[in-house]
């Protein structure tokens, strides 16, 4: 065997409970990317082992229009859900966050640093699903946003239009729909939210 030094024996931290939000949480958050805007299927993270599992093929000619992940350690439990009157609770799984990106990224399984600018109300199965907005952090051209208005209405369109229809499915009822689109203030308030869920789910 090679003789790696010790670092390279050390197990993977998992990427939803072994990594962190950041010391800028919640303004700047770390991200796990699992799907990337040339994605025909749709890829999520195994709970049980951190490792990305093939979810499902998507059905339409759809593709994200943006990177798509999750901010670690947070969680979707009754706080979060709590901001989405429509909802019964929530869906279980971690923070779910778009972030924007001028210069393509065409890998997943990365990790990035991104501003929060603001995010998507949706309900899926009558669970909260939000999904936060966020640009990548000295990109560019998104670097410089702060608020969800410093995005173009027609990108945030895009990105509304996707989640209102990625899991159609012709000649079924459809069970997910965005009840409403956020600003930054409440964008923060949610991801706060997921944090205290994670804490009451999962402790330290």
């Amino acid at each position: 065997m090679a003789n790696f030094p010790k670092p390279f024996y050390k197990w993977r931290p998992h990427p939803w409970h072994g990594l962190d939000a950041g010391d800028r949480a919640p303004d700047f958050v770390n991200v796990f990317i699992e799907i990337t805007p040339f994605d025909s299927v749709k890829y999520e993270v195994d709970k049980s082992n951190g490792y990305l599992r093939v979810d499902r093929p998507q059905r339409t000619s759809s593709y994200p229009p943006a990177l798509y992940g999750f901010v670690p350690r947070t969680y979707c439990g009754p706080k979060v859900a709590a901001l989405s009157p429509k909802a019964v609770g929530g869906d279980g799984d971690p923070l779910d966050i778009c972030v924007i990106s001028e210069r393509p990224i065409n890998r997943s399984e990365v990790l990035l640093t991104a501003r929060v600018v603001g995010g998507i109300q949706m309900i899926d199965d009558g669970k909260a699903d939000d999904k936060i907005i966020a640009v990548l952090e000295k990109d560019n051209i998104w670097g410089q946003a702060k608020e969800l208005s410093d995005i173009p209405p027609m990108f945030v369109e895009r990105l509304t239009h996707y989640f209102s229809t990625y899991k159609y499915m012709i000649g079924e009822e459809m069970h997910a729909f965005i009840e409403q689109v956020y600003d930054r203030e409440r964008a923060i308030e949610v991801i706060k939210a997921s944090f205290e869920d994670y804490q009451e789910e999962f402790g330290e």
